[in-house]
């Protein structure tokens, strides 16, 4: 199976791209697990109960094993969730367990992990409570950074926890060899609960990043499956579309610019709308992804049920609009304006982007961009310490809500990696979570660390429901500050001859787990 970048990490606290996730959630699993249609379904929890008010969650952990013969216990999850909550662990998706009482309070400062709603009163139950009525918790459940670790594994052998010869898993695969930009190979894990039902006995994961050694691979024989859309050669996509092989659908997922707004040029909003502005997003998904992924317009994508993503505030390109912004910026017709870099990733399709992106910049703007091309681990710290002037990034979301895509870029959160911070924002996500109330002196997340009431804009809005509430945040990030600038939605592809596999299924969740594959 091909899929995509090698990883950086499968420690399941630190991960935070997909295909990360893909292999994490083979060797490890959840309360919950995600089916092939992308739907939680029970997993290491066999059963669960919800109070009347939402708020109390009761697990039930069935008879389950370690791979080294151990029983998989409700003090497993304790010990994992909070060691995803400890600081120093810099969990980058953290903010995924805040749902449960404290557990923002904990990684602050404010409370011991015993004031955080996660108990174990015996080994096979484990008690949630949440801050919030949170329906999505089960999906949450199923996610990377929720999955159980064998911390006392990790007490003795650090960051060497994760190599073969260490590693303990509770999912459906065990890690039998990793050699790296080569394979990963995946053993079945006799000990897995659901054994029975899990068909491929070894399973190689390849990390290629060009889609020419991709294609070659799979064409070839070497490989059976390509699971990484950003490995699909876009160059034979009008031949591939005719094939029985070639399999699309979309799937909530976006593929977005940052700009770094901790420095100048891009710390002023008119910069980095006038760069908005001046992209052609229909040109890019028309000549080079051309797997018909729609120009995206707002951040979240369509497909989330009861929510209107913004379309209404189309933002069609307008060179016109653009010069005159950067002008007023100081910058007329780009002069005067820094060299600025443009971060992607390594494959063919990121940086024919940034090559059309580079283009039409200078056409429109009379502005010089510099294409800096890093592989997967090296962009990520980049990212991460905001060294980067524009940079290519994407999200898929985790779970379907459009709350995935929109809270990530509140103050300080560790995939925010744009250096925006904006009160207003804060606010808005803080009262659609139901943290805070109008009227009530607002929380850290709304007020950068102080205690004062924040003078909201937000007053001025009707809000009717909480996804009004979230659709005003949505407006704020894409139209009035543009700390991103979303450029299409995503439009899953996998490459598989399906006479000989099955087990594999659309969904908009892009969530296509291992254990359910098999060999026809």
């Amino acid at each position: 199976m091909i899929n995509g970048a090698e990883p950086e990490t499968l420690d399941p606290a630190l991960i935070s791209g997909q295909p990360e996730g893909r292999i994490a959630k083979s060797l490890f699993e959840g309360l919950t697990r995600f089916d092939k249609f992308g739907v939680p379904v029970a997993g290491i929890a066999e059963r669960w109960d919800v109070s009347a008010d939402g708020l109390v969650y009761t697990f039930h952990l069935r008879d389950a094993q370690w791979s080294d013969g151990s029983p998989v216990t409700a003090q497993d999850f304790t010990a994992s969730w909070r060691r995803a909550l400890t600081p120093a662990t810099a969990c980058p998706y953290n903010y995924l367990l805040f749902p449960i009482k404290n557990a923002e309070a904990f990684v602050e400062g404010k409370v011991d992990f015993e004031q955080v709603g996660i108990a174990a009163p015996d080994v096979r139950t484990l008690i949630v409570t949440l801050e919030n009525p949170t329906p999505y918790f089960p999906t949450l459940c199923a996610f990377t950074t929720l999955l159980p670790v064998p911390v006392a594994l990790i007490e003795k052998f650090g960051d060497d926890w994760i190599k073969p010869a260490n590693i303990v898993c509770n999912g459906a695969y065990m890690l039998d060899k990793w050699r790296i930009n080569d394979r990963i190979r995946l053993r079945k894990n006799p000990r897995y609960w659901d054994a029975a039902n899990v068909a491929l006995e070894v399973v190689d994961i390849l990390p290629i990043t060009k889609d020419s050694v991709a294609f070659n691979f799979y064409i070839s024989g070497a490989a059976d499956l390509i699971m990484d859309k950003g490995v699909v050669p876009t160059a034979f996509l009008d031949i591939l579309r005719t094939r029985r092989d070639f399999h699309s659908a979309p799937f909530l997922g976006v593929y977005f610019l940052r700009f770094n707004c901790s420095r100048p040029p891009f710390d002023d909003e008119l910069v980095r709308k006038a760069f908005a502005l001046a992209i052609d997003k229909k040109r890019i998904v028309e000549k080079i992804t051309r797997a018909g992924e729609m120009p995206a317009e707002g951040f979240v994508p369509p497909g989330i049920e009861g929510y209107t993503s913004l379309e209404e505030y189309e933002m069609l390109p307008d060179p016109a609009a653009a010069r005159k912004m950067l002008a007023e910026a100081g910058f007329p017709n780009g002069k005067g304006f820094p060299l600025t870099t443009y971060l992607f990733n390594e494959s063919q399709q990121n940086e024919s982007i940034a090559v059309e992106l580079r283009d039409m910049w200078q056409k429109e703007l009379g502005v010089n961009v510099s294409l800096v091309r890093q592989e997967w681990k090296v962009y990520l710290n980049s990212l991460s310490s905001l060294d980067y002037g524009i940079a290519r990034s994407s999200w898929v979301g985790d779970y379907p809500d459009p709350n995935t895509f929109l809270d990530m870029f509140t103050t300080g959160n560790p995939n925010n990696r744009t250096g925006w911070s904006n009160k207003e924002y804060d606010g808005l996500i803080a009262l659609a979570s139901g943290k805070w109330k109008i009227g009530q002196p607002s929380p850290n997340v709304a007020s950068g660390g102080s205690e004062d009431n924040v003078p909201f804009s937000i007053f001025n809005f009707p809000f009717d429901s909480r996804l009004a509430i979230l659709q005003a945040a949505e407006q704020l990030l894409v139209v009035s500050q543009s700390p991103v600038v979303p450029v299409y939605y995503y439009v899953g592809i996998q490459l598989y001859d399906p006479s000989k596999f099955g087990g594999i299924e659309h969904n908009v969740l892009d969530e296509h787990p291992i254990r359910e594959m098999y060999r026809k």
